[in-house]
């Protein structure tokens, strides 16, 4: 059955996101938004008639503002727009994301504050609805002035010139439209500008980002908690009191956590008593603090995206009042500092949770440390083990590094000097992508290198919930008492990870929601 989102301009919530990413859904426009819009329509179809200069209504554009162009242009002027910026290149968006760009692109103009006609609104949902995905190649936006290039390309499908994403290949729009039933989009004064100007590129990469993180931060949970017990490391650390005392929320709810994750654990009994270890290593010790710390990371990211997601980020404003007074303002709102200052934040945390999961991986093959065989394996030196499976988890760790450089900082001047301090958004949420791709292989190489660790303690078990993930690990990945072919052993248990099982687990264990 299909599920149906009514959107309510302003009130967009992660979860809707959610499903709008994930496919499958029909959406509408609250009826309340009509009025709205019409007004605001009105005023820029009443500069559009009149001869004062009006920025995106009857001039040129960026550095051409001051150039004036004639009523029976105006069309042509806004069809011109979209033809010219639609120079991006790369592989396509995937669709998840450019559904995302078109919900929030059509919620936005919704709100009635951009001059477009409610056909526009309803042209972009006719085409979500119909299932249609604008074919978006990836790179060339610096996140200022709007996400210019993807955004006219997501136009121009719609105009019936560009092409869409058909089953992974590149399709010519206009017939696929009209076998969807979809008219064309025919633009009018200002509606180019105000379908490409605006954060939603950013802000849908960024989702993507940070709803992928959900599923890798839960399984990291789940890995590092079996880690721990493979190590035979003490559960002391994260005791309620010792994080109640720092408060950090994140931190706390973390520590409970692993506390359930590591519940009722023959092997943490065995070695209650009389172990000489009087502490364990910062990567399993310090998980709370660092994991906690990630965790209110994403939700911070999690609010910034969502005031960005239910944002107004086009230029020039209308602002129509109900006693028929009225102004257009420019401004900047498609400046998209406050998506790039997240992506960025995200990436720090990403890159820490495969940073300490690396750490652990180092640790459970160092006998020294672990108190387990040389490289998990009984026989080393005949066997090498997980030697080089822990040195690909360390090159995506400093890979990860370089990636988590902040992507913020960095401006080129663009328009000839009249953009001259861009955001950089695009990259910077892009670049997420790369990096969960990076640490769910990470996660996946410690659940294999701990899984492997219990098979070393047995017939001892480790809780109920940590069996439950050793045996989803098992059901794909035989144990190695041998060397063998171990990339389709990372390659399935990273699956575990990307594909939600863990996470489930971690929920369903631990109650936690790492993003409500």
């Amino acid at each position: 059955m299909t599920m149906k989102i009514e959107i309510t301009p302003g009130q967009l919530t992660l979860e809707q996101l959610r499903q709008i990413r994930n496919g499958g859904v029909k959406l509408s426009l609250h009826a309340d938004a009509t009025e709205t819009i019409r007004r605001s329509a009105a005023v820029v179809q009443a500069a559009a008639a009149g001869d004062a200069p009006v920025y995106g209504v009857n001039t040129g554009f960026g550095k051409l503002a001051s150039t004036r162009i004639s009523k029976e242009d105006l069309a042509t002027l806004q069809r011109n727009l979209i033809r010219s910026h639609c120079v991006g290149v790369g592989a396509p968006l995937q669709p998840g994301v450019v559904r995302m760009m078109l919900a929030t692109k059509a919620a936005s103009l919704a709100r009635g504050f951009s001059g477009v006609r409610e056909e526009v609104v309803q042209a972009i949902l006719d085409a979500f609805n119909a299932g249609l995905v604008p074919y978006v190649p990836a790179q060339g936006s610096v996140g200022a002035s709007g996400d210019l290039a993807p955004l006219s390309h997501m136009t121009l499908a719609l105009m019936g010139e560009g092409e869409m994403l058909v089953d992974g290949q590149r399709m010519p729009a206009g017939p696929e439209l009209e076998k969807a039933g979809v008219k064309p989009l025919v633009l009018q004064a200002k509606e180019g500008l105000a379908l490409i100007n605006g954060t939603q590129t950013s802000t849908a990469l960024a989702l993507e980002g940070l709803l992928r993180f959900e599923l890798v931060y839960a399984s990291a949970l789940v890995s590092g908690a079996l880690s721990l017990d493979a190590a035979r490391g003490s559960d002391g650390p994260f005791d309620a009191r010792i994080h109640a005392v720092r408060g950090q929320p994140g931190q706390i709810e973390a520590a409970a956590a692993y506390r359930q994750l590591l519940a009722g654990s023959e092997i943490r009994a065995s070695h209650r008593e009389g172990d000489e270890r009087v502490q364990d290593p910062y990567c399993l010790r310090c998980q709370p603090q660092v994991m906690g710390a990630c965790l209110d990371q994403a939700r911070y990211v999690r609010d910034v995206l969502l005031r960005e997601a239910n944002a107004v980020t086009d230029n020039p404003l209308v602002f129509a009042n109900e006693d028929g007074s009225s102004y257009m303002v420019s401004g900047g709102n498609f400046h998209a500092e406050p998506v790039a200052l997240a992506a960025d934040a995200l990436a720090c945390a990403i890159a820490e949770v495969g940073a300490i999961a690396e750490r652990r991986i180092a640790m459970l093959i160092d006998a020294s440390v672990s108190r387990l065989p040389p490289f998990l394996t009984a026989n080393a030196g005949l066997n090498s083990g997980f030697m080089i499976a822990h040195v690909t988890a360390a090159a995506l760790a400093s890979e990860n590094k370089s990636l988590a450089h902040p992507a913020s900082v960095d401006s080129l001047p663009t328009s000839a000097n009249q953009e001259d301090h861009v955001s950089m958004a695009t990259f910077g949420a892009r670049r997420l992508g790369s990096m969960l791709d990076n640490t769910a292989h990470i996660i996946g190489i410690e659940l294999l290198a701990a899984g492997q660790g219990i098979e070393f303690l047995r017939p001892l078990a480790s809780s109920a919930a940590l069996e439950h993930a050793h045996a989803l690990l098992r059901k794909t990945c035989p144990a190695m008492p041998v060397d063998h072919y171990l990339a389709p052993d990372i390659e399935r248990a990273t699956e575990l990870v990307q594909g939600g099982a863990l996470a489930r687990l971690c929920g369903e264990e631990t109650g936690m929601v790492v993003l409500p």
